[in-house]
């Protein structure tokens, strides 16, 4: 597919239709994350098997952003005051533990510092926009659970791109550390304007536009994801560090606007990310999954079952200590499954590797593959524990739940 073909274009369009009508279907039997079928379907027409689409300028440009909107999604719907404290500083703990056992496992794969250190940041992710939509609609983003999970997952996407902007932006780790304090600056000075002051004047705008083609609220955060995004690029920083702190300066800048206004801007963020951006993302992710490199490497094959359990071991285990106080075994373990969930940093991380070949192209497919394995069987178990825990019983929708006290 070049650079401005219509079909290929309009074959991706159609997979983004196709795969939450494929999940619908599916979901009769078993509820399965919709991202699991946008990979599958891309990998079914890309080069590992029909071969209808292979990578492009254009697509790889879509793809990009939507990771960056899912990024600033996640940075989006993190309440940080609910997970200040003992969620926070336990994650962060959970975390650190999960780096140094993750790298020297990345010894164990691949005895070279950096290939290790690429592996390492790569086990330590957890994919908080892929869990997120799954505990609002289990209804329990407001329960002391949900929030462990918040905070496991807030870490689990802001260490590992710690990581990267320190160890794999090919600068020295000092130069690096220099350039991510400046980052997180003027970051923190951006959260310190959007609070600062009633914003009524901004508020109004929001809302007078809502309804008209101004959608000011919309404009705005796309202002601000392009801007940080092209700060954290021209620093020799992840472009998702700029997208995931875009994210919060947002949720602040919007925080004081109507509860209905605000429902409604949340709406038509998510009609772009999850209805245009980030499926995109996913499909493209299949796309250039590169599953001859896995299937023509024995070695690759066995490490994808490895690097799967890999992520319950050394992500998953010392997430548990982000759990509240009281909680069940059966709670541990549920949260340790969420803990494990990783993917689209684990696509970032393999992107970055192979474009310096430090890791072979059957490494970063088993790393992917395992990715895979862990968003569609991790959660869905995870929930399945959780609900046992709590006798079986359901919860509603949190936008019909009513918060839980730790």
């Amino acid at each position: 597919m070049d650079q401005a073909d219509p079909v290929g274009i309009v074959l991706i369009a159609a997979l983004a239709v196709a795969a939450p009508l494929v999940a619908a279907a599916v979901g009769r039997v078993a509820r399965v994350p919709l991202v699991v079928f946008e990979i599958l379907l891309g990998v079914l027409v890309g080069p590992s098997v029909l071969g209808w689409l292979g990578p492009s300028p254009f697509s790889g440009a879509i793809a990009e952003f939507g990771l960056a909107l899912l990024f600033f999604m996640a940075g989006r719907e993190i309440d940080f005051a609910a997970i200040a404290g003992r969620p926070i500083v336990r994650a962060a703990l959970g975390w650190g533990i999960s780096l140094v056992g993750a790298i020297a496992v990345g010894f164990l794969v691949a005895p070279d510092l950096e290939a290790a250190v690429f592996i390492g940041v790569a086990l330590t992710s957890t994919a908080l926009g892929t869990i997120m939509p799954m505990l609002r609609d289990a209804g329990e983003l407001s329960t002391p659970f949900g929030r462990a999970v918040t905070a496991v997952g807030a870490v689990g996407e802001f260490g590992p791109l710690i990581a990267i902007s320190l160890f794999l932006s090919g600068r020295s780790p000092g130069i690096s550390a220099v350039v991510l304090i400046g980052f997180t600056a003027i970051a923190l000075l951006g959260i310190l304007a959007a609070s600062r002051g009633p914003r009524t004047g901004l508020h109004r705008i929001v809302t007078a536009t809502l309804h008209t083609s101004g959608q000011f609220a919309v404009r705005l955060v796309l202002l601000a994801i392009a801007a940080l995004v092209v700060l954290s690029v021209v620093l020799g920083l992840d472009m998702l560090l700029g997208a995931f702190a875009a994210g919060v300066i947002c949720r602040v800048l919007l925080s004081g606007v109507n509860k209905p206004d605000l429902e409604l801007v949340d709406a038509k963020l998510e009609a772009v990310a999850f209805g245009f951006l980030v499926p995109v993302f996913f499909i493209y992710t299949g796309i250039t999954f590169d599953l001859g490199a896995l299937v023509s490497d024995p070695a690759a094959l066995v490490l994808l079952p490895v690097f799967a359990v890999l992520l319950l071991v050394v992500r998953g285990l010392p997430s548990m200590l982000a759990a509240p106080a009281g909680s069940s075994r059966r709670d541990r373990f549920a949260l340790g499954l969420f803990g494990a969930t990783g993917l689209p940093i684990i696509v970032a991380v393999t992107g970055i590797a192979l474009s310096r070949q430090a890791i072979l192209p059957g490494t970063a497919a088993a790393l992917v593959g395992a990715g895979m394995i862990s968003v569609l069987l991790y959660p869905l178990i995870g929930l399945l524990i959780r609900r046992r825990a709590r006798g079986g019983a359901a919860l509603p929708p949190d936008d019909e739940h009513v918060p839980v006290e730790a």
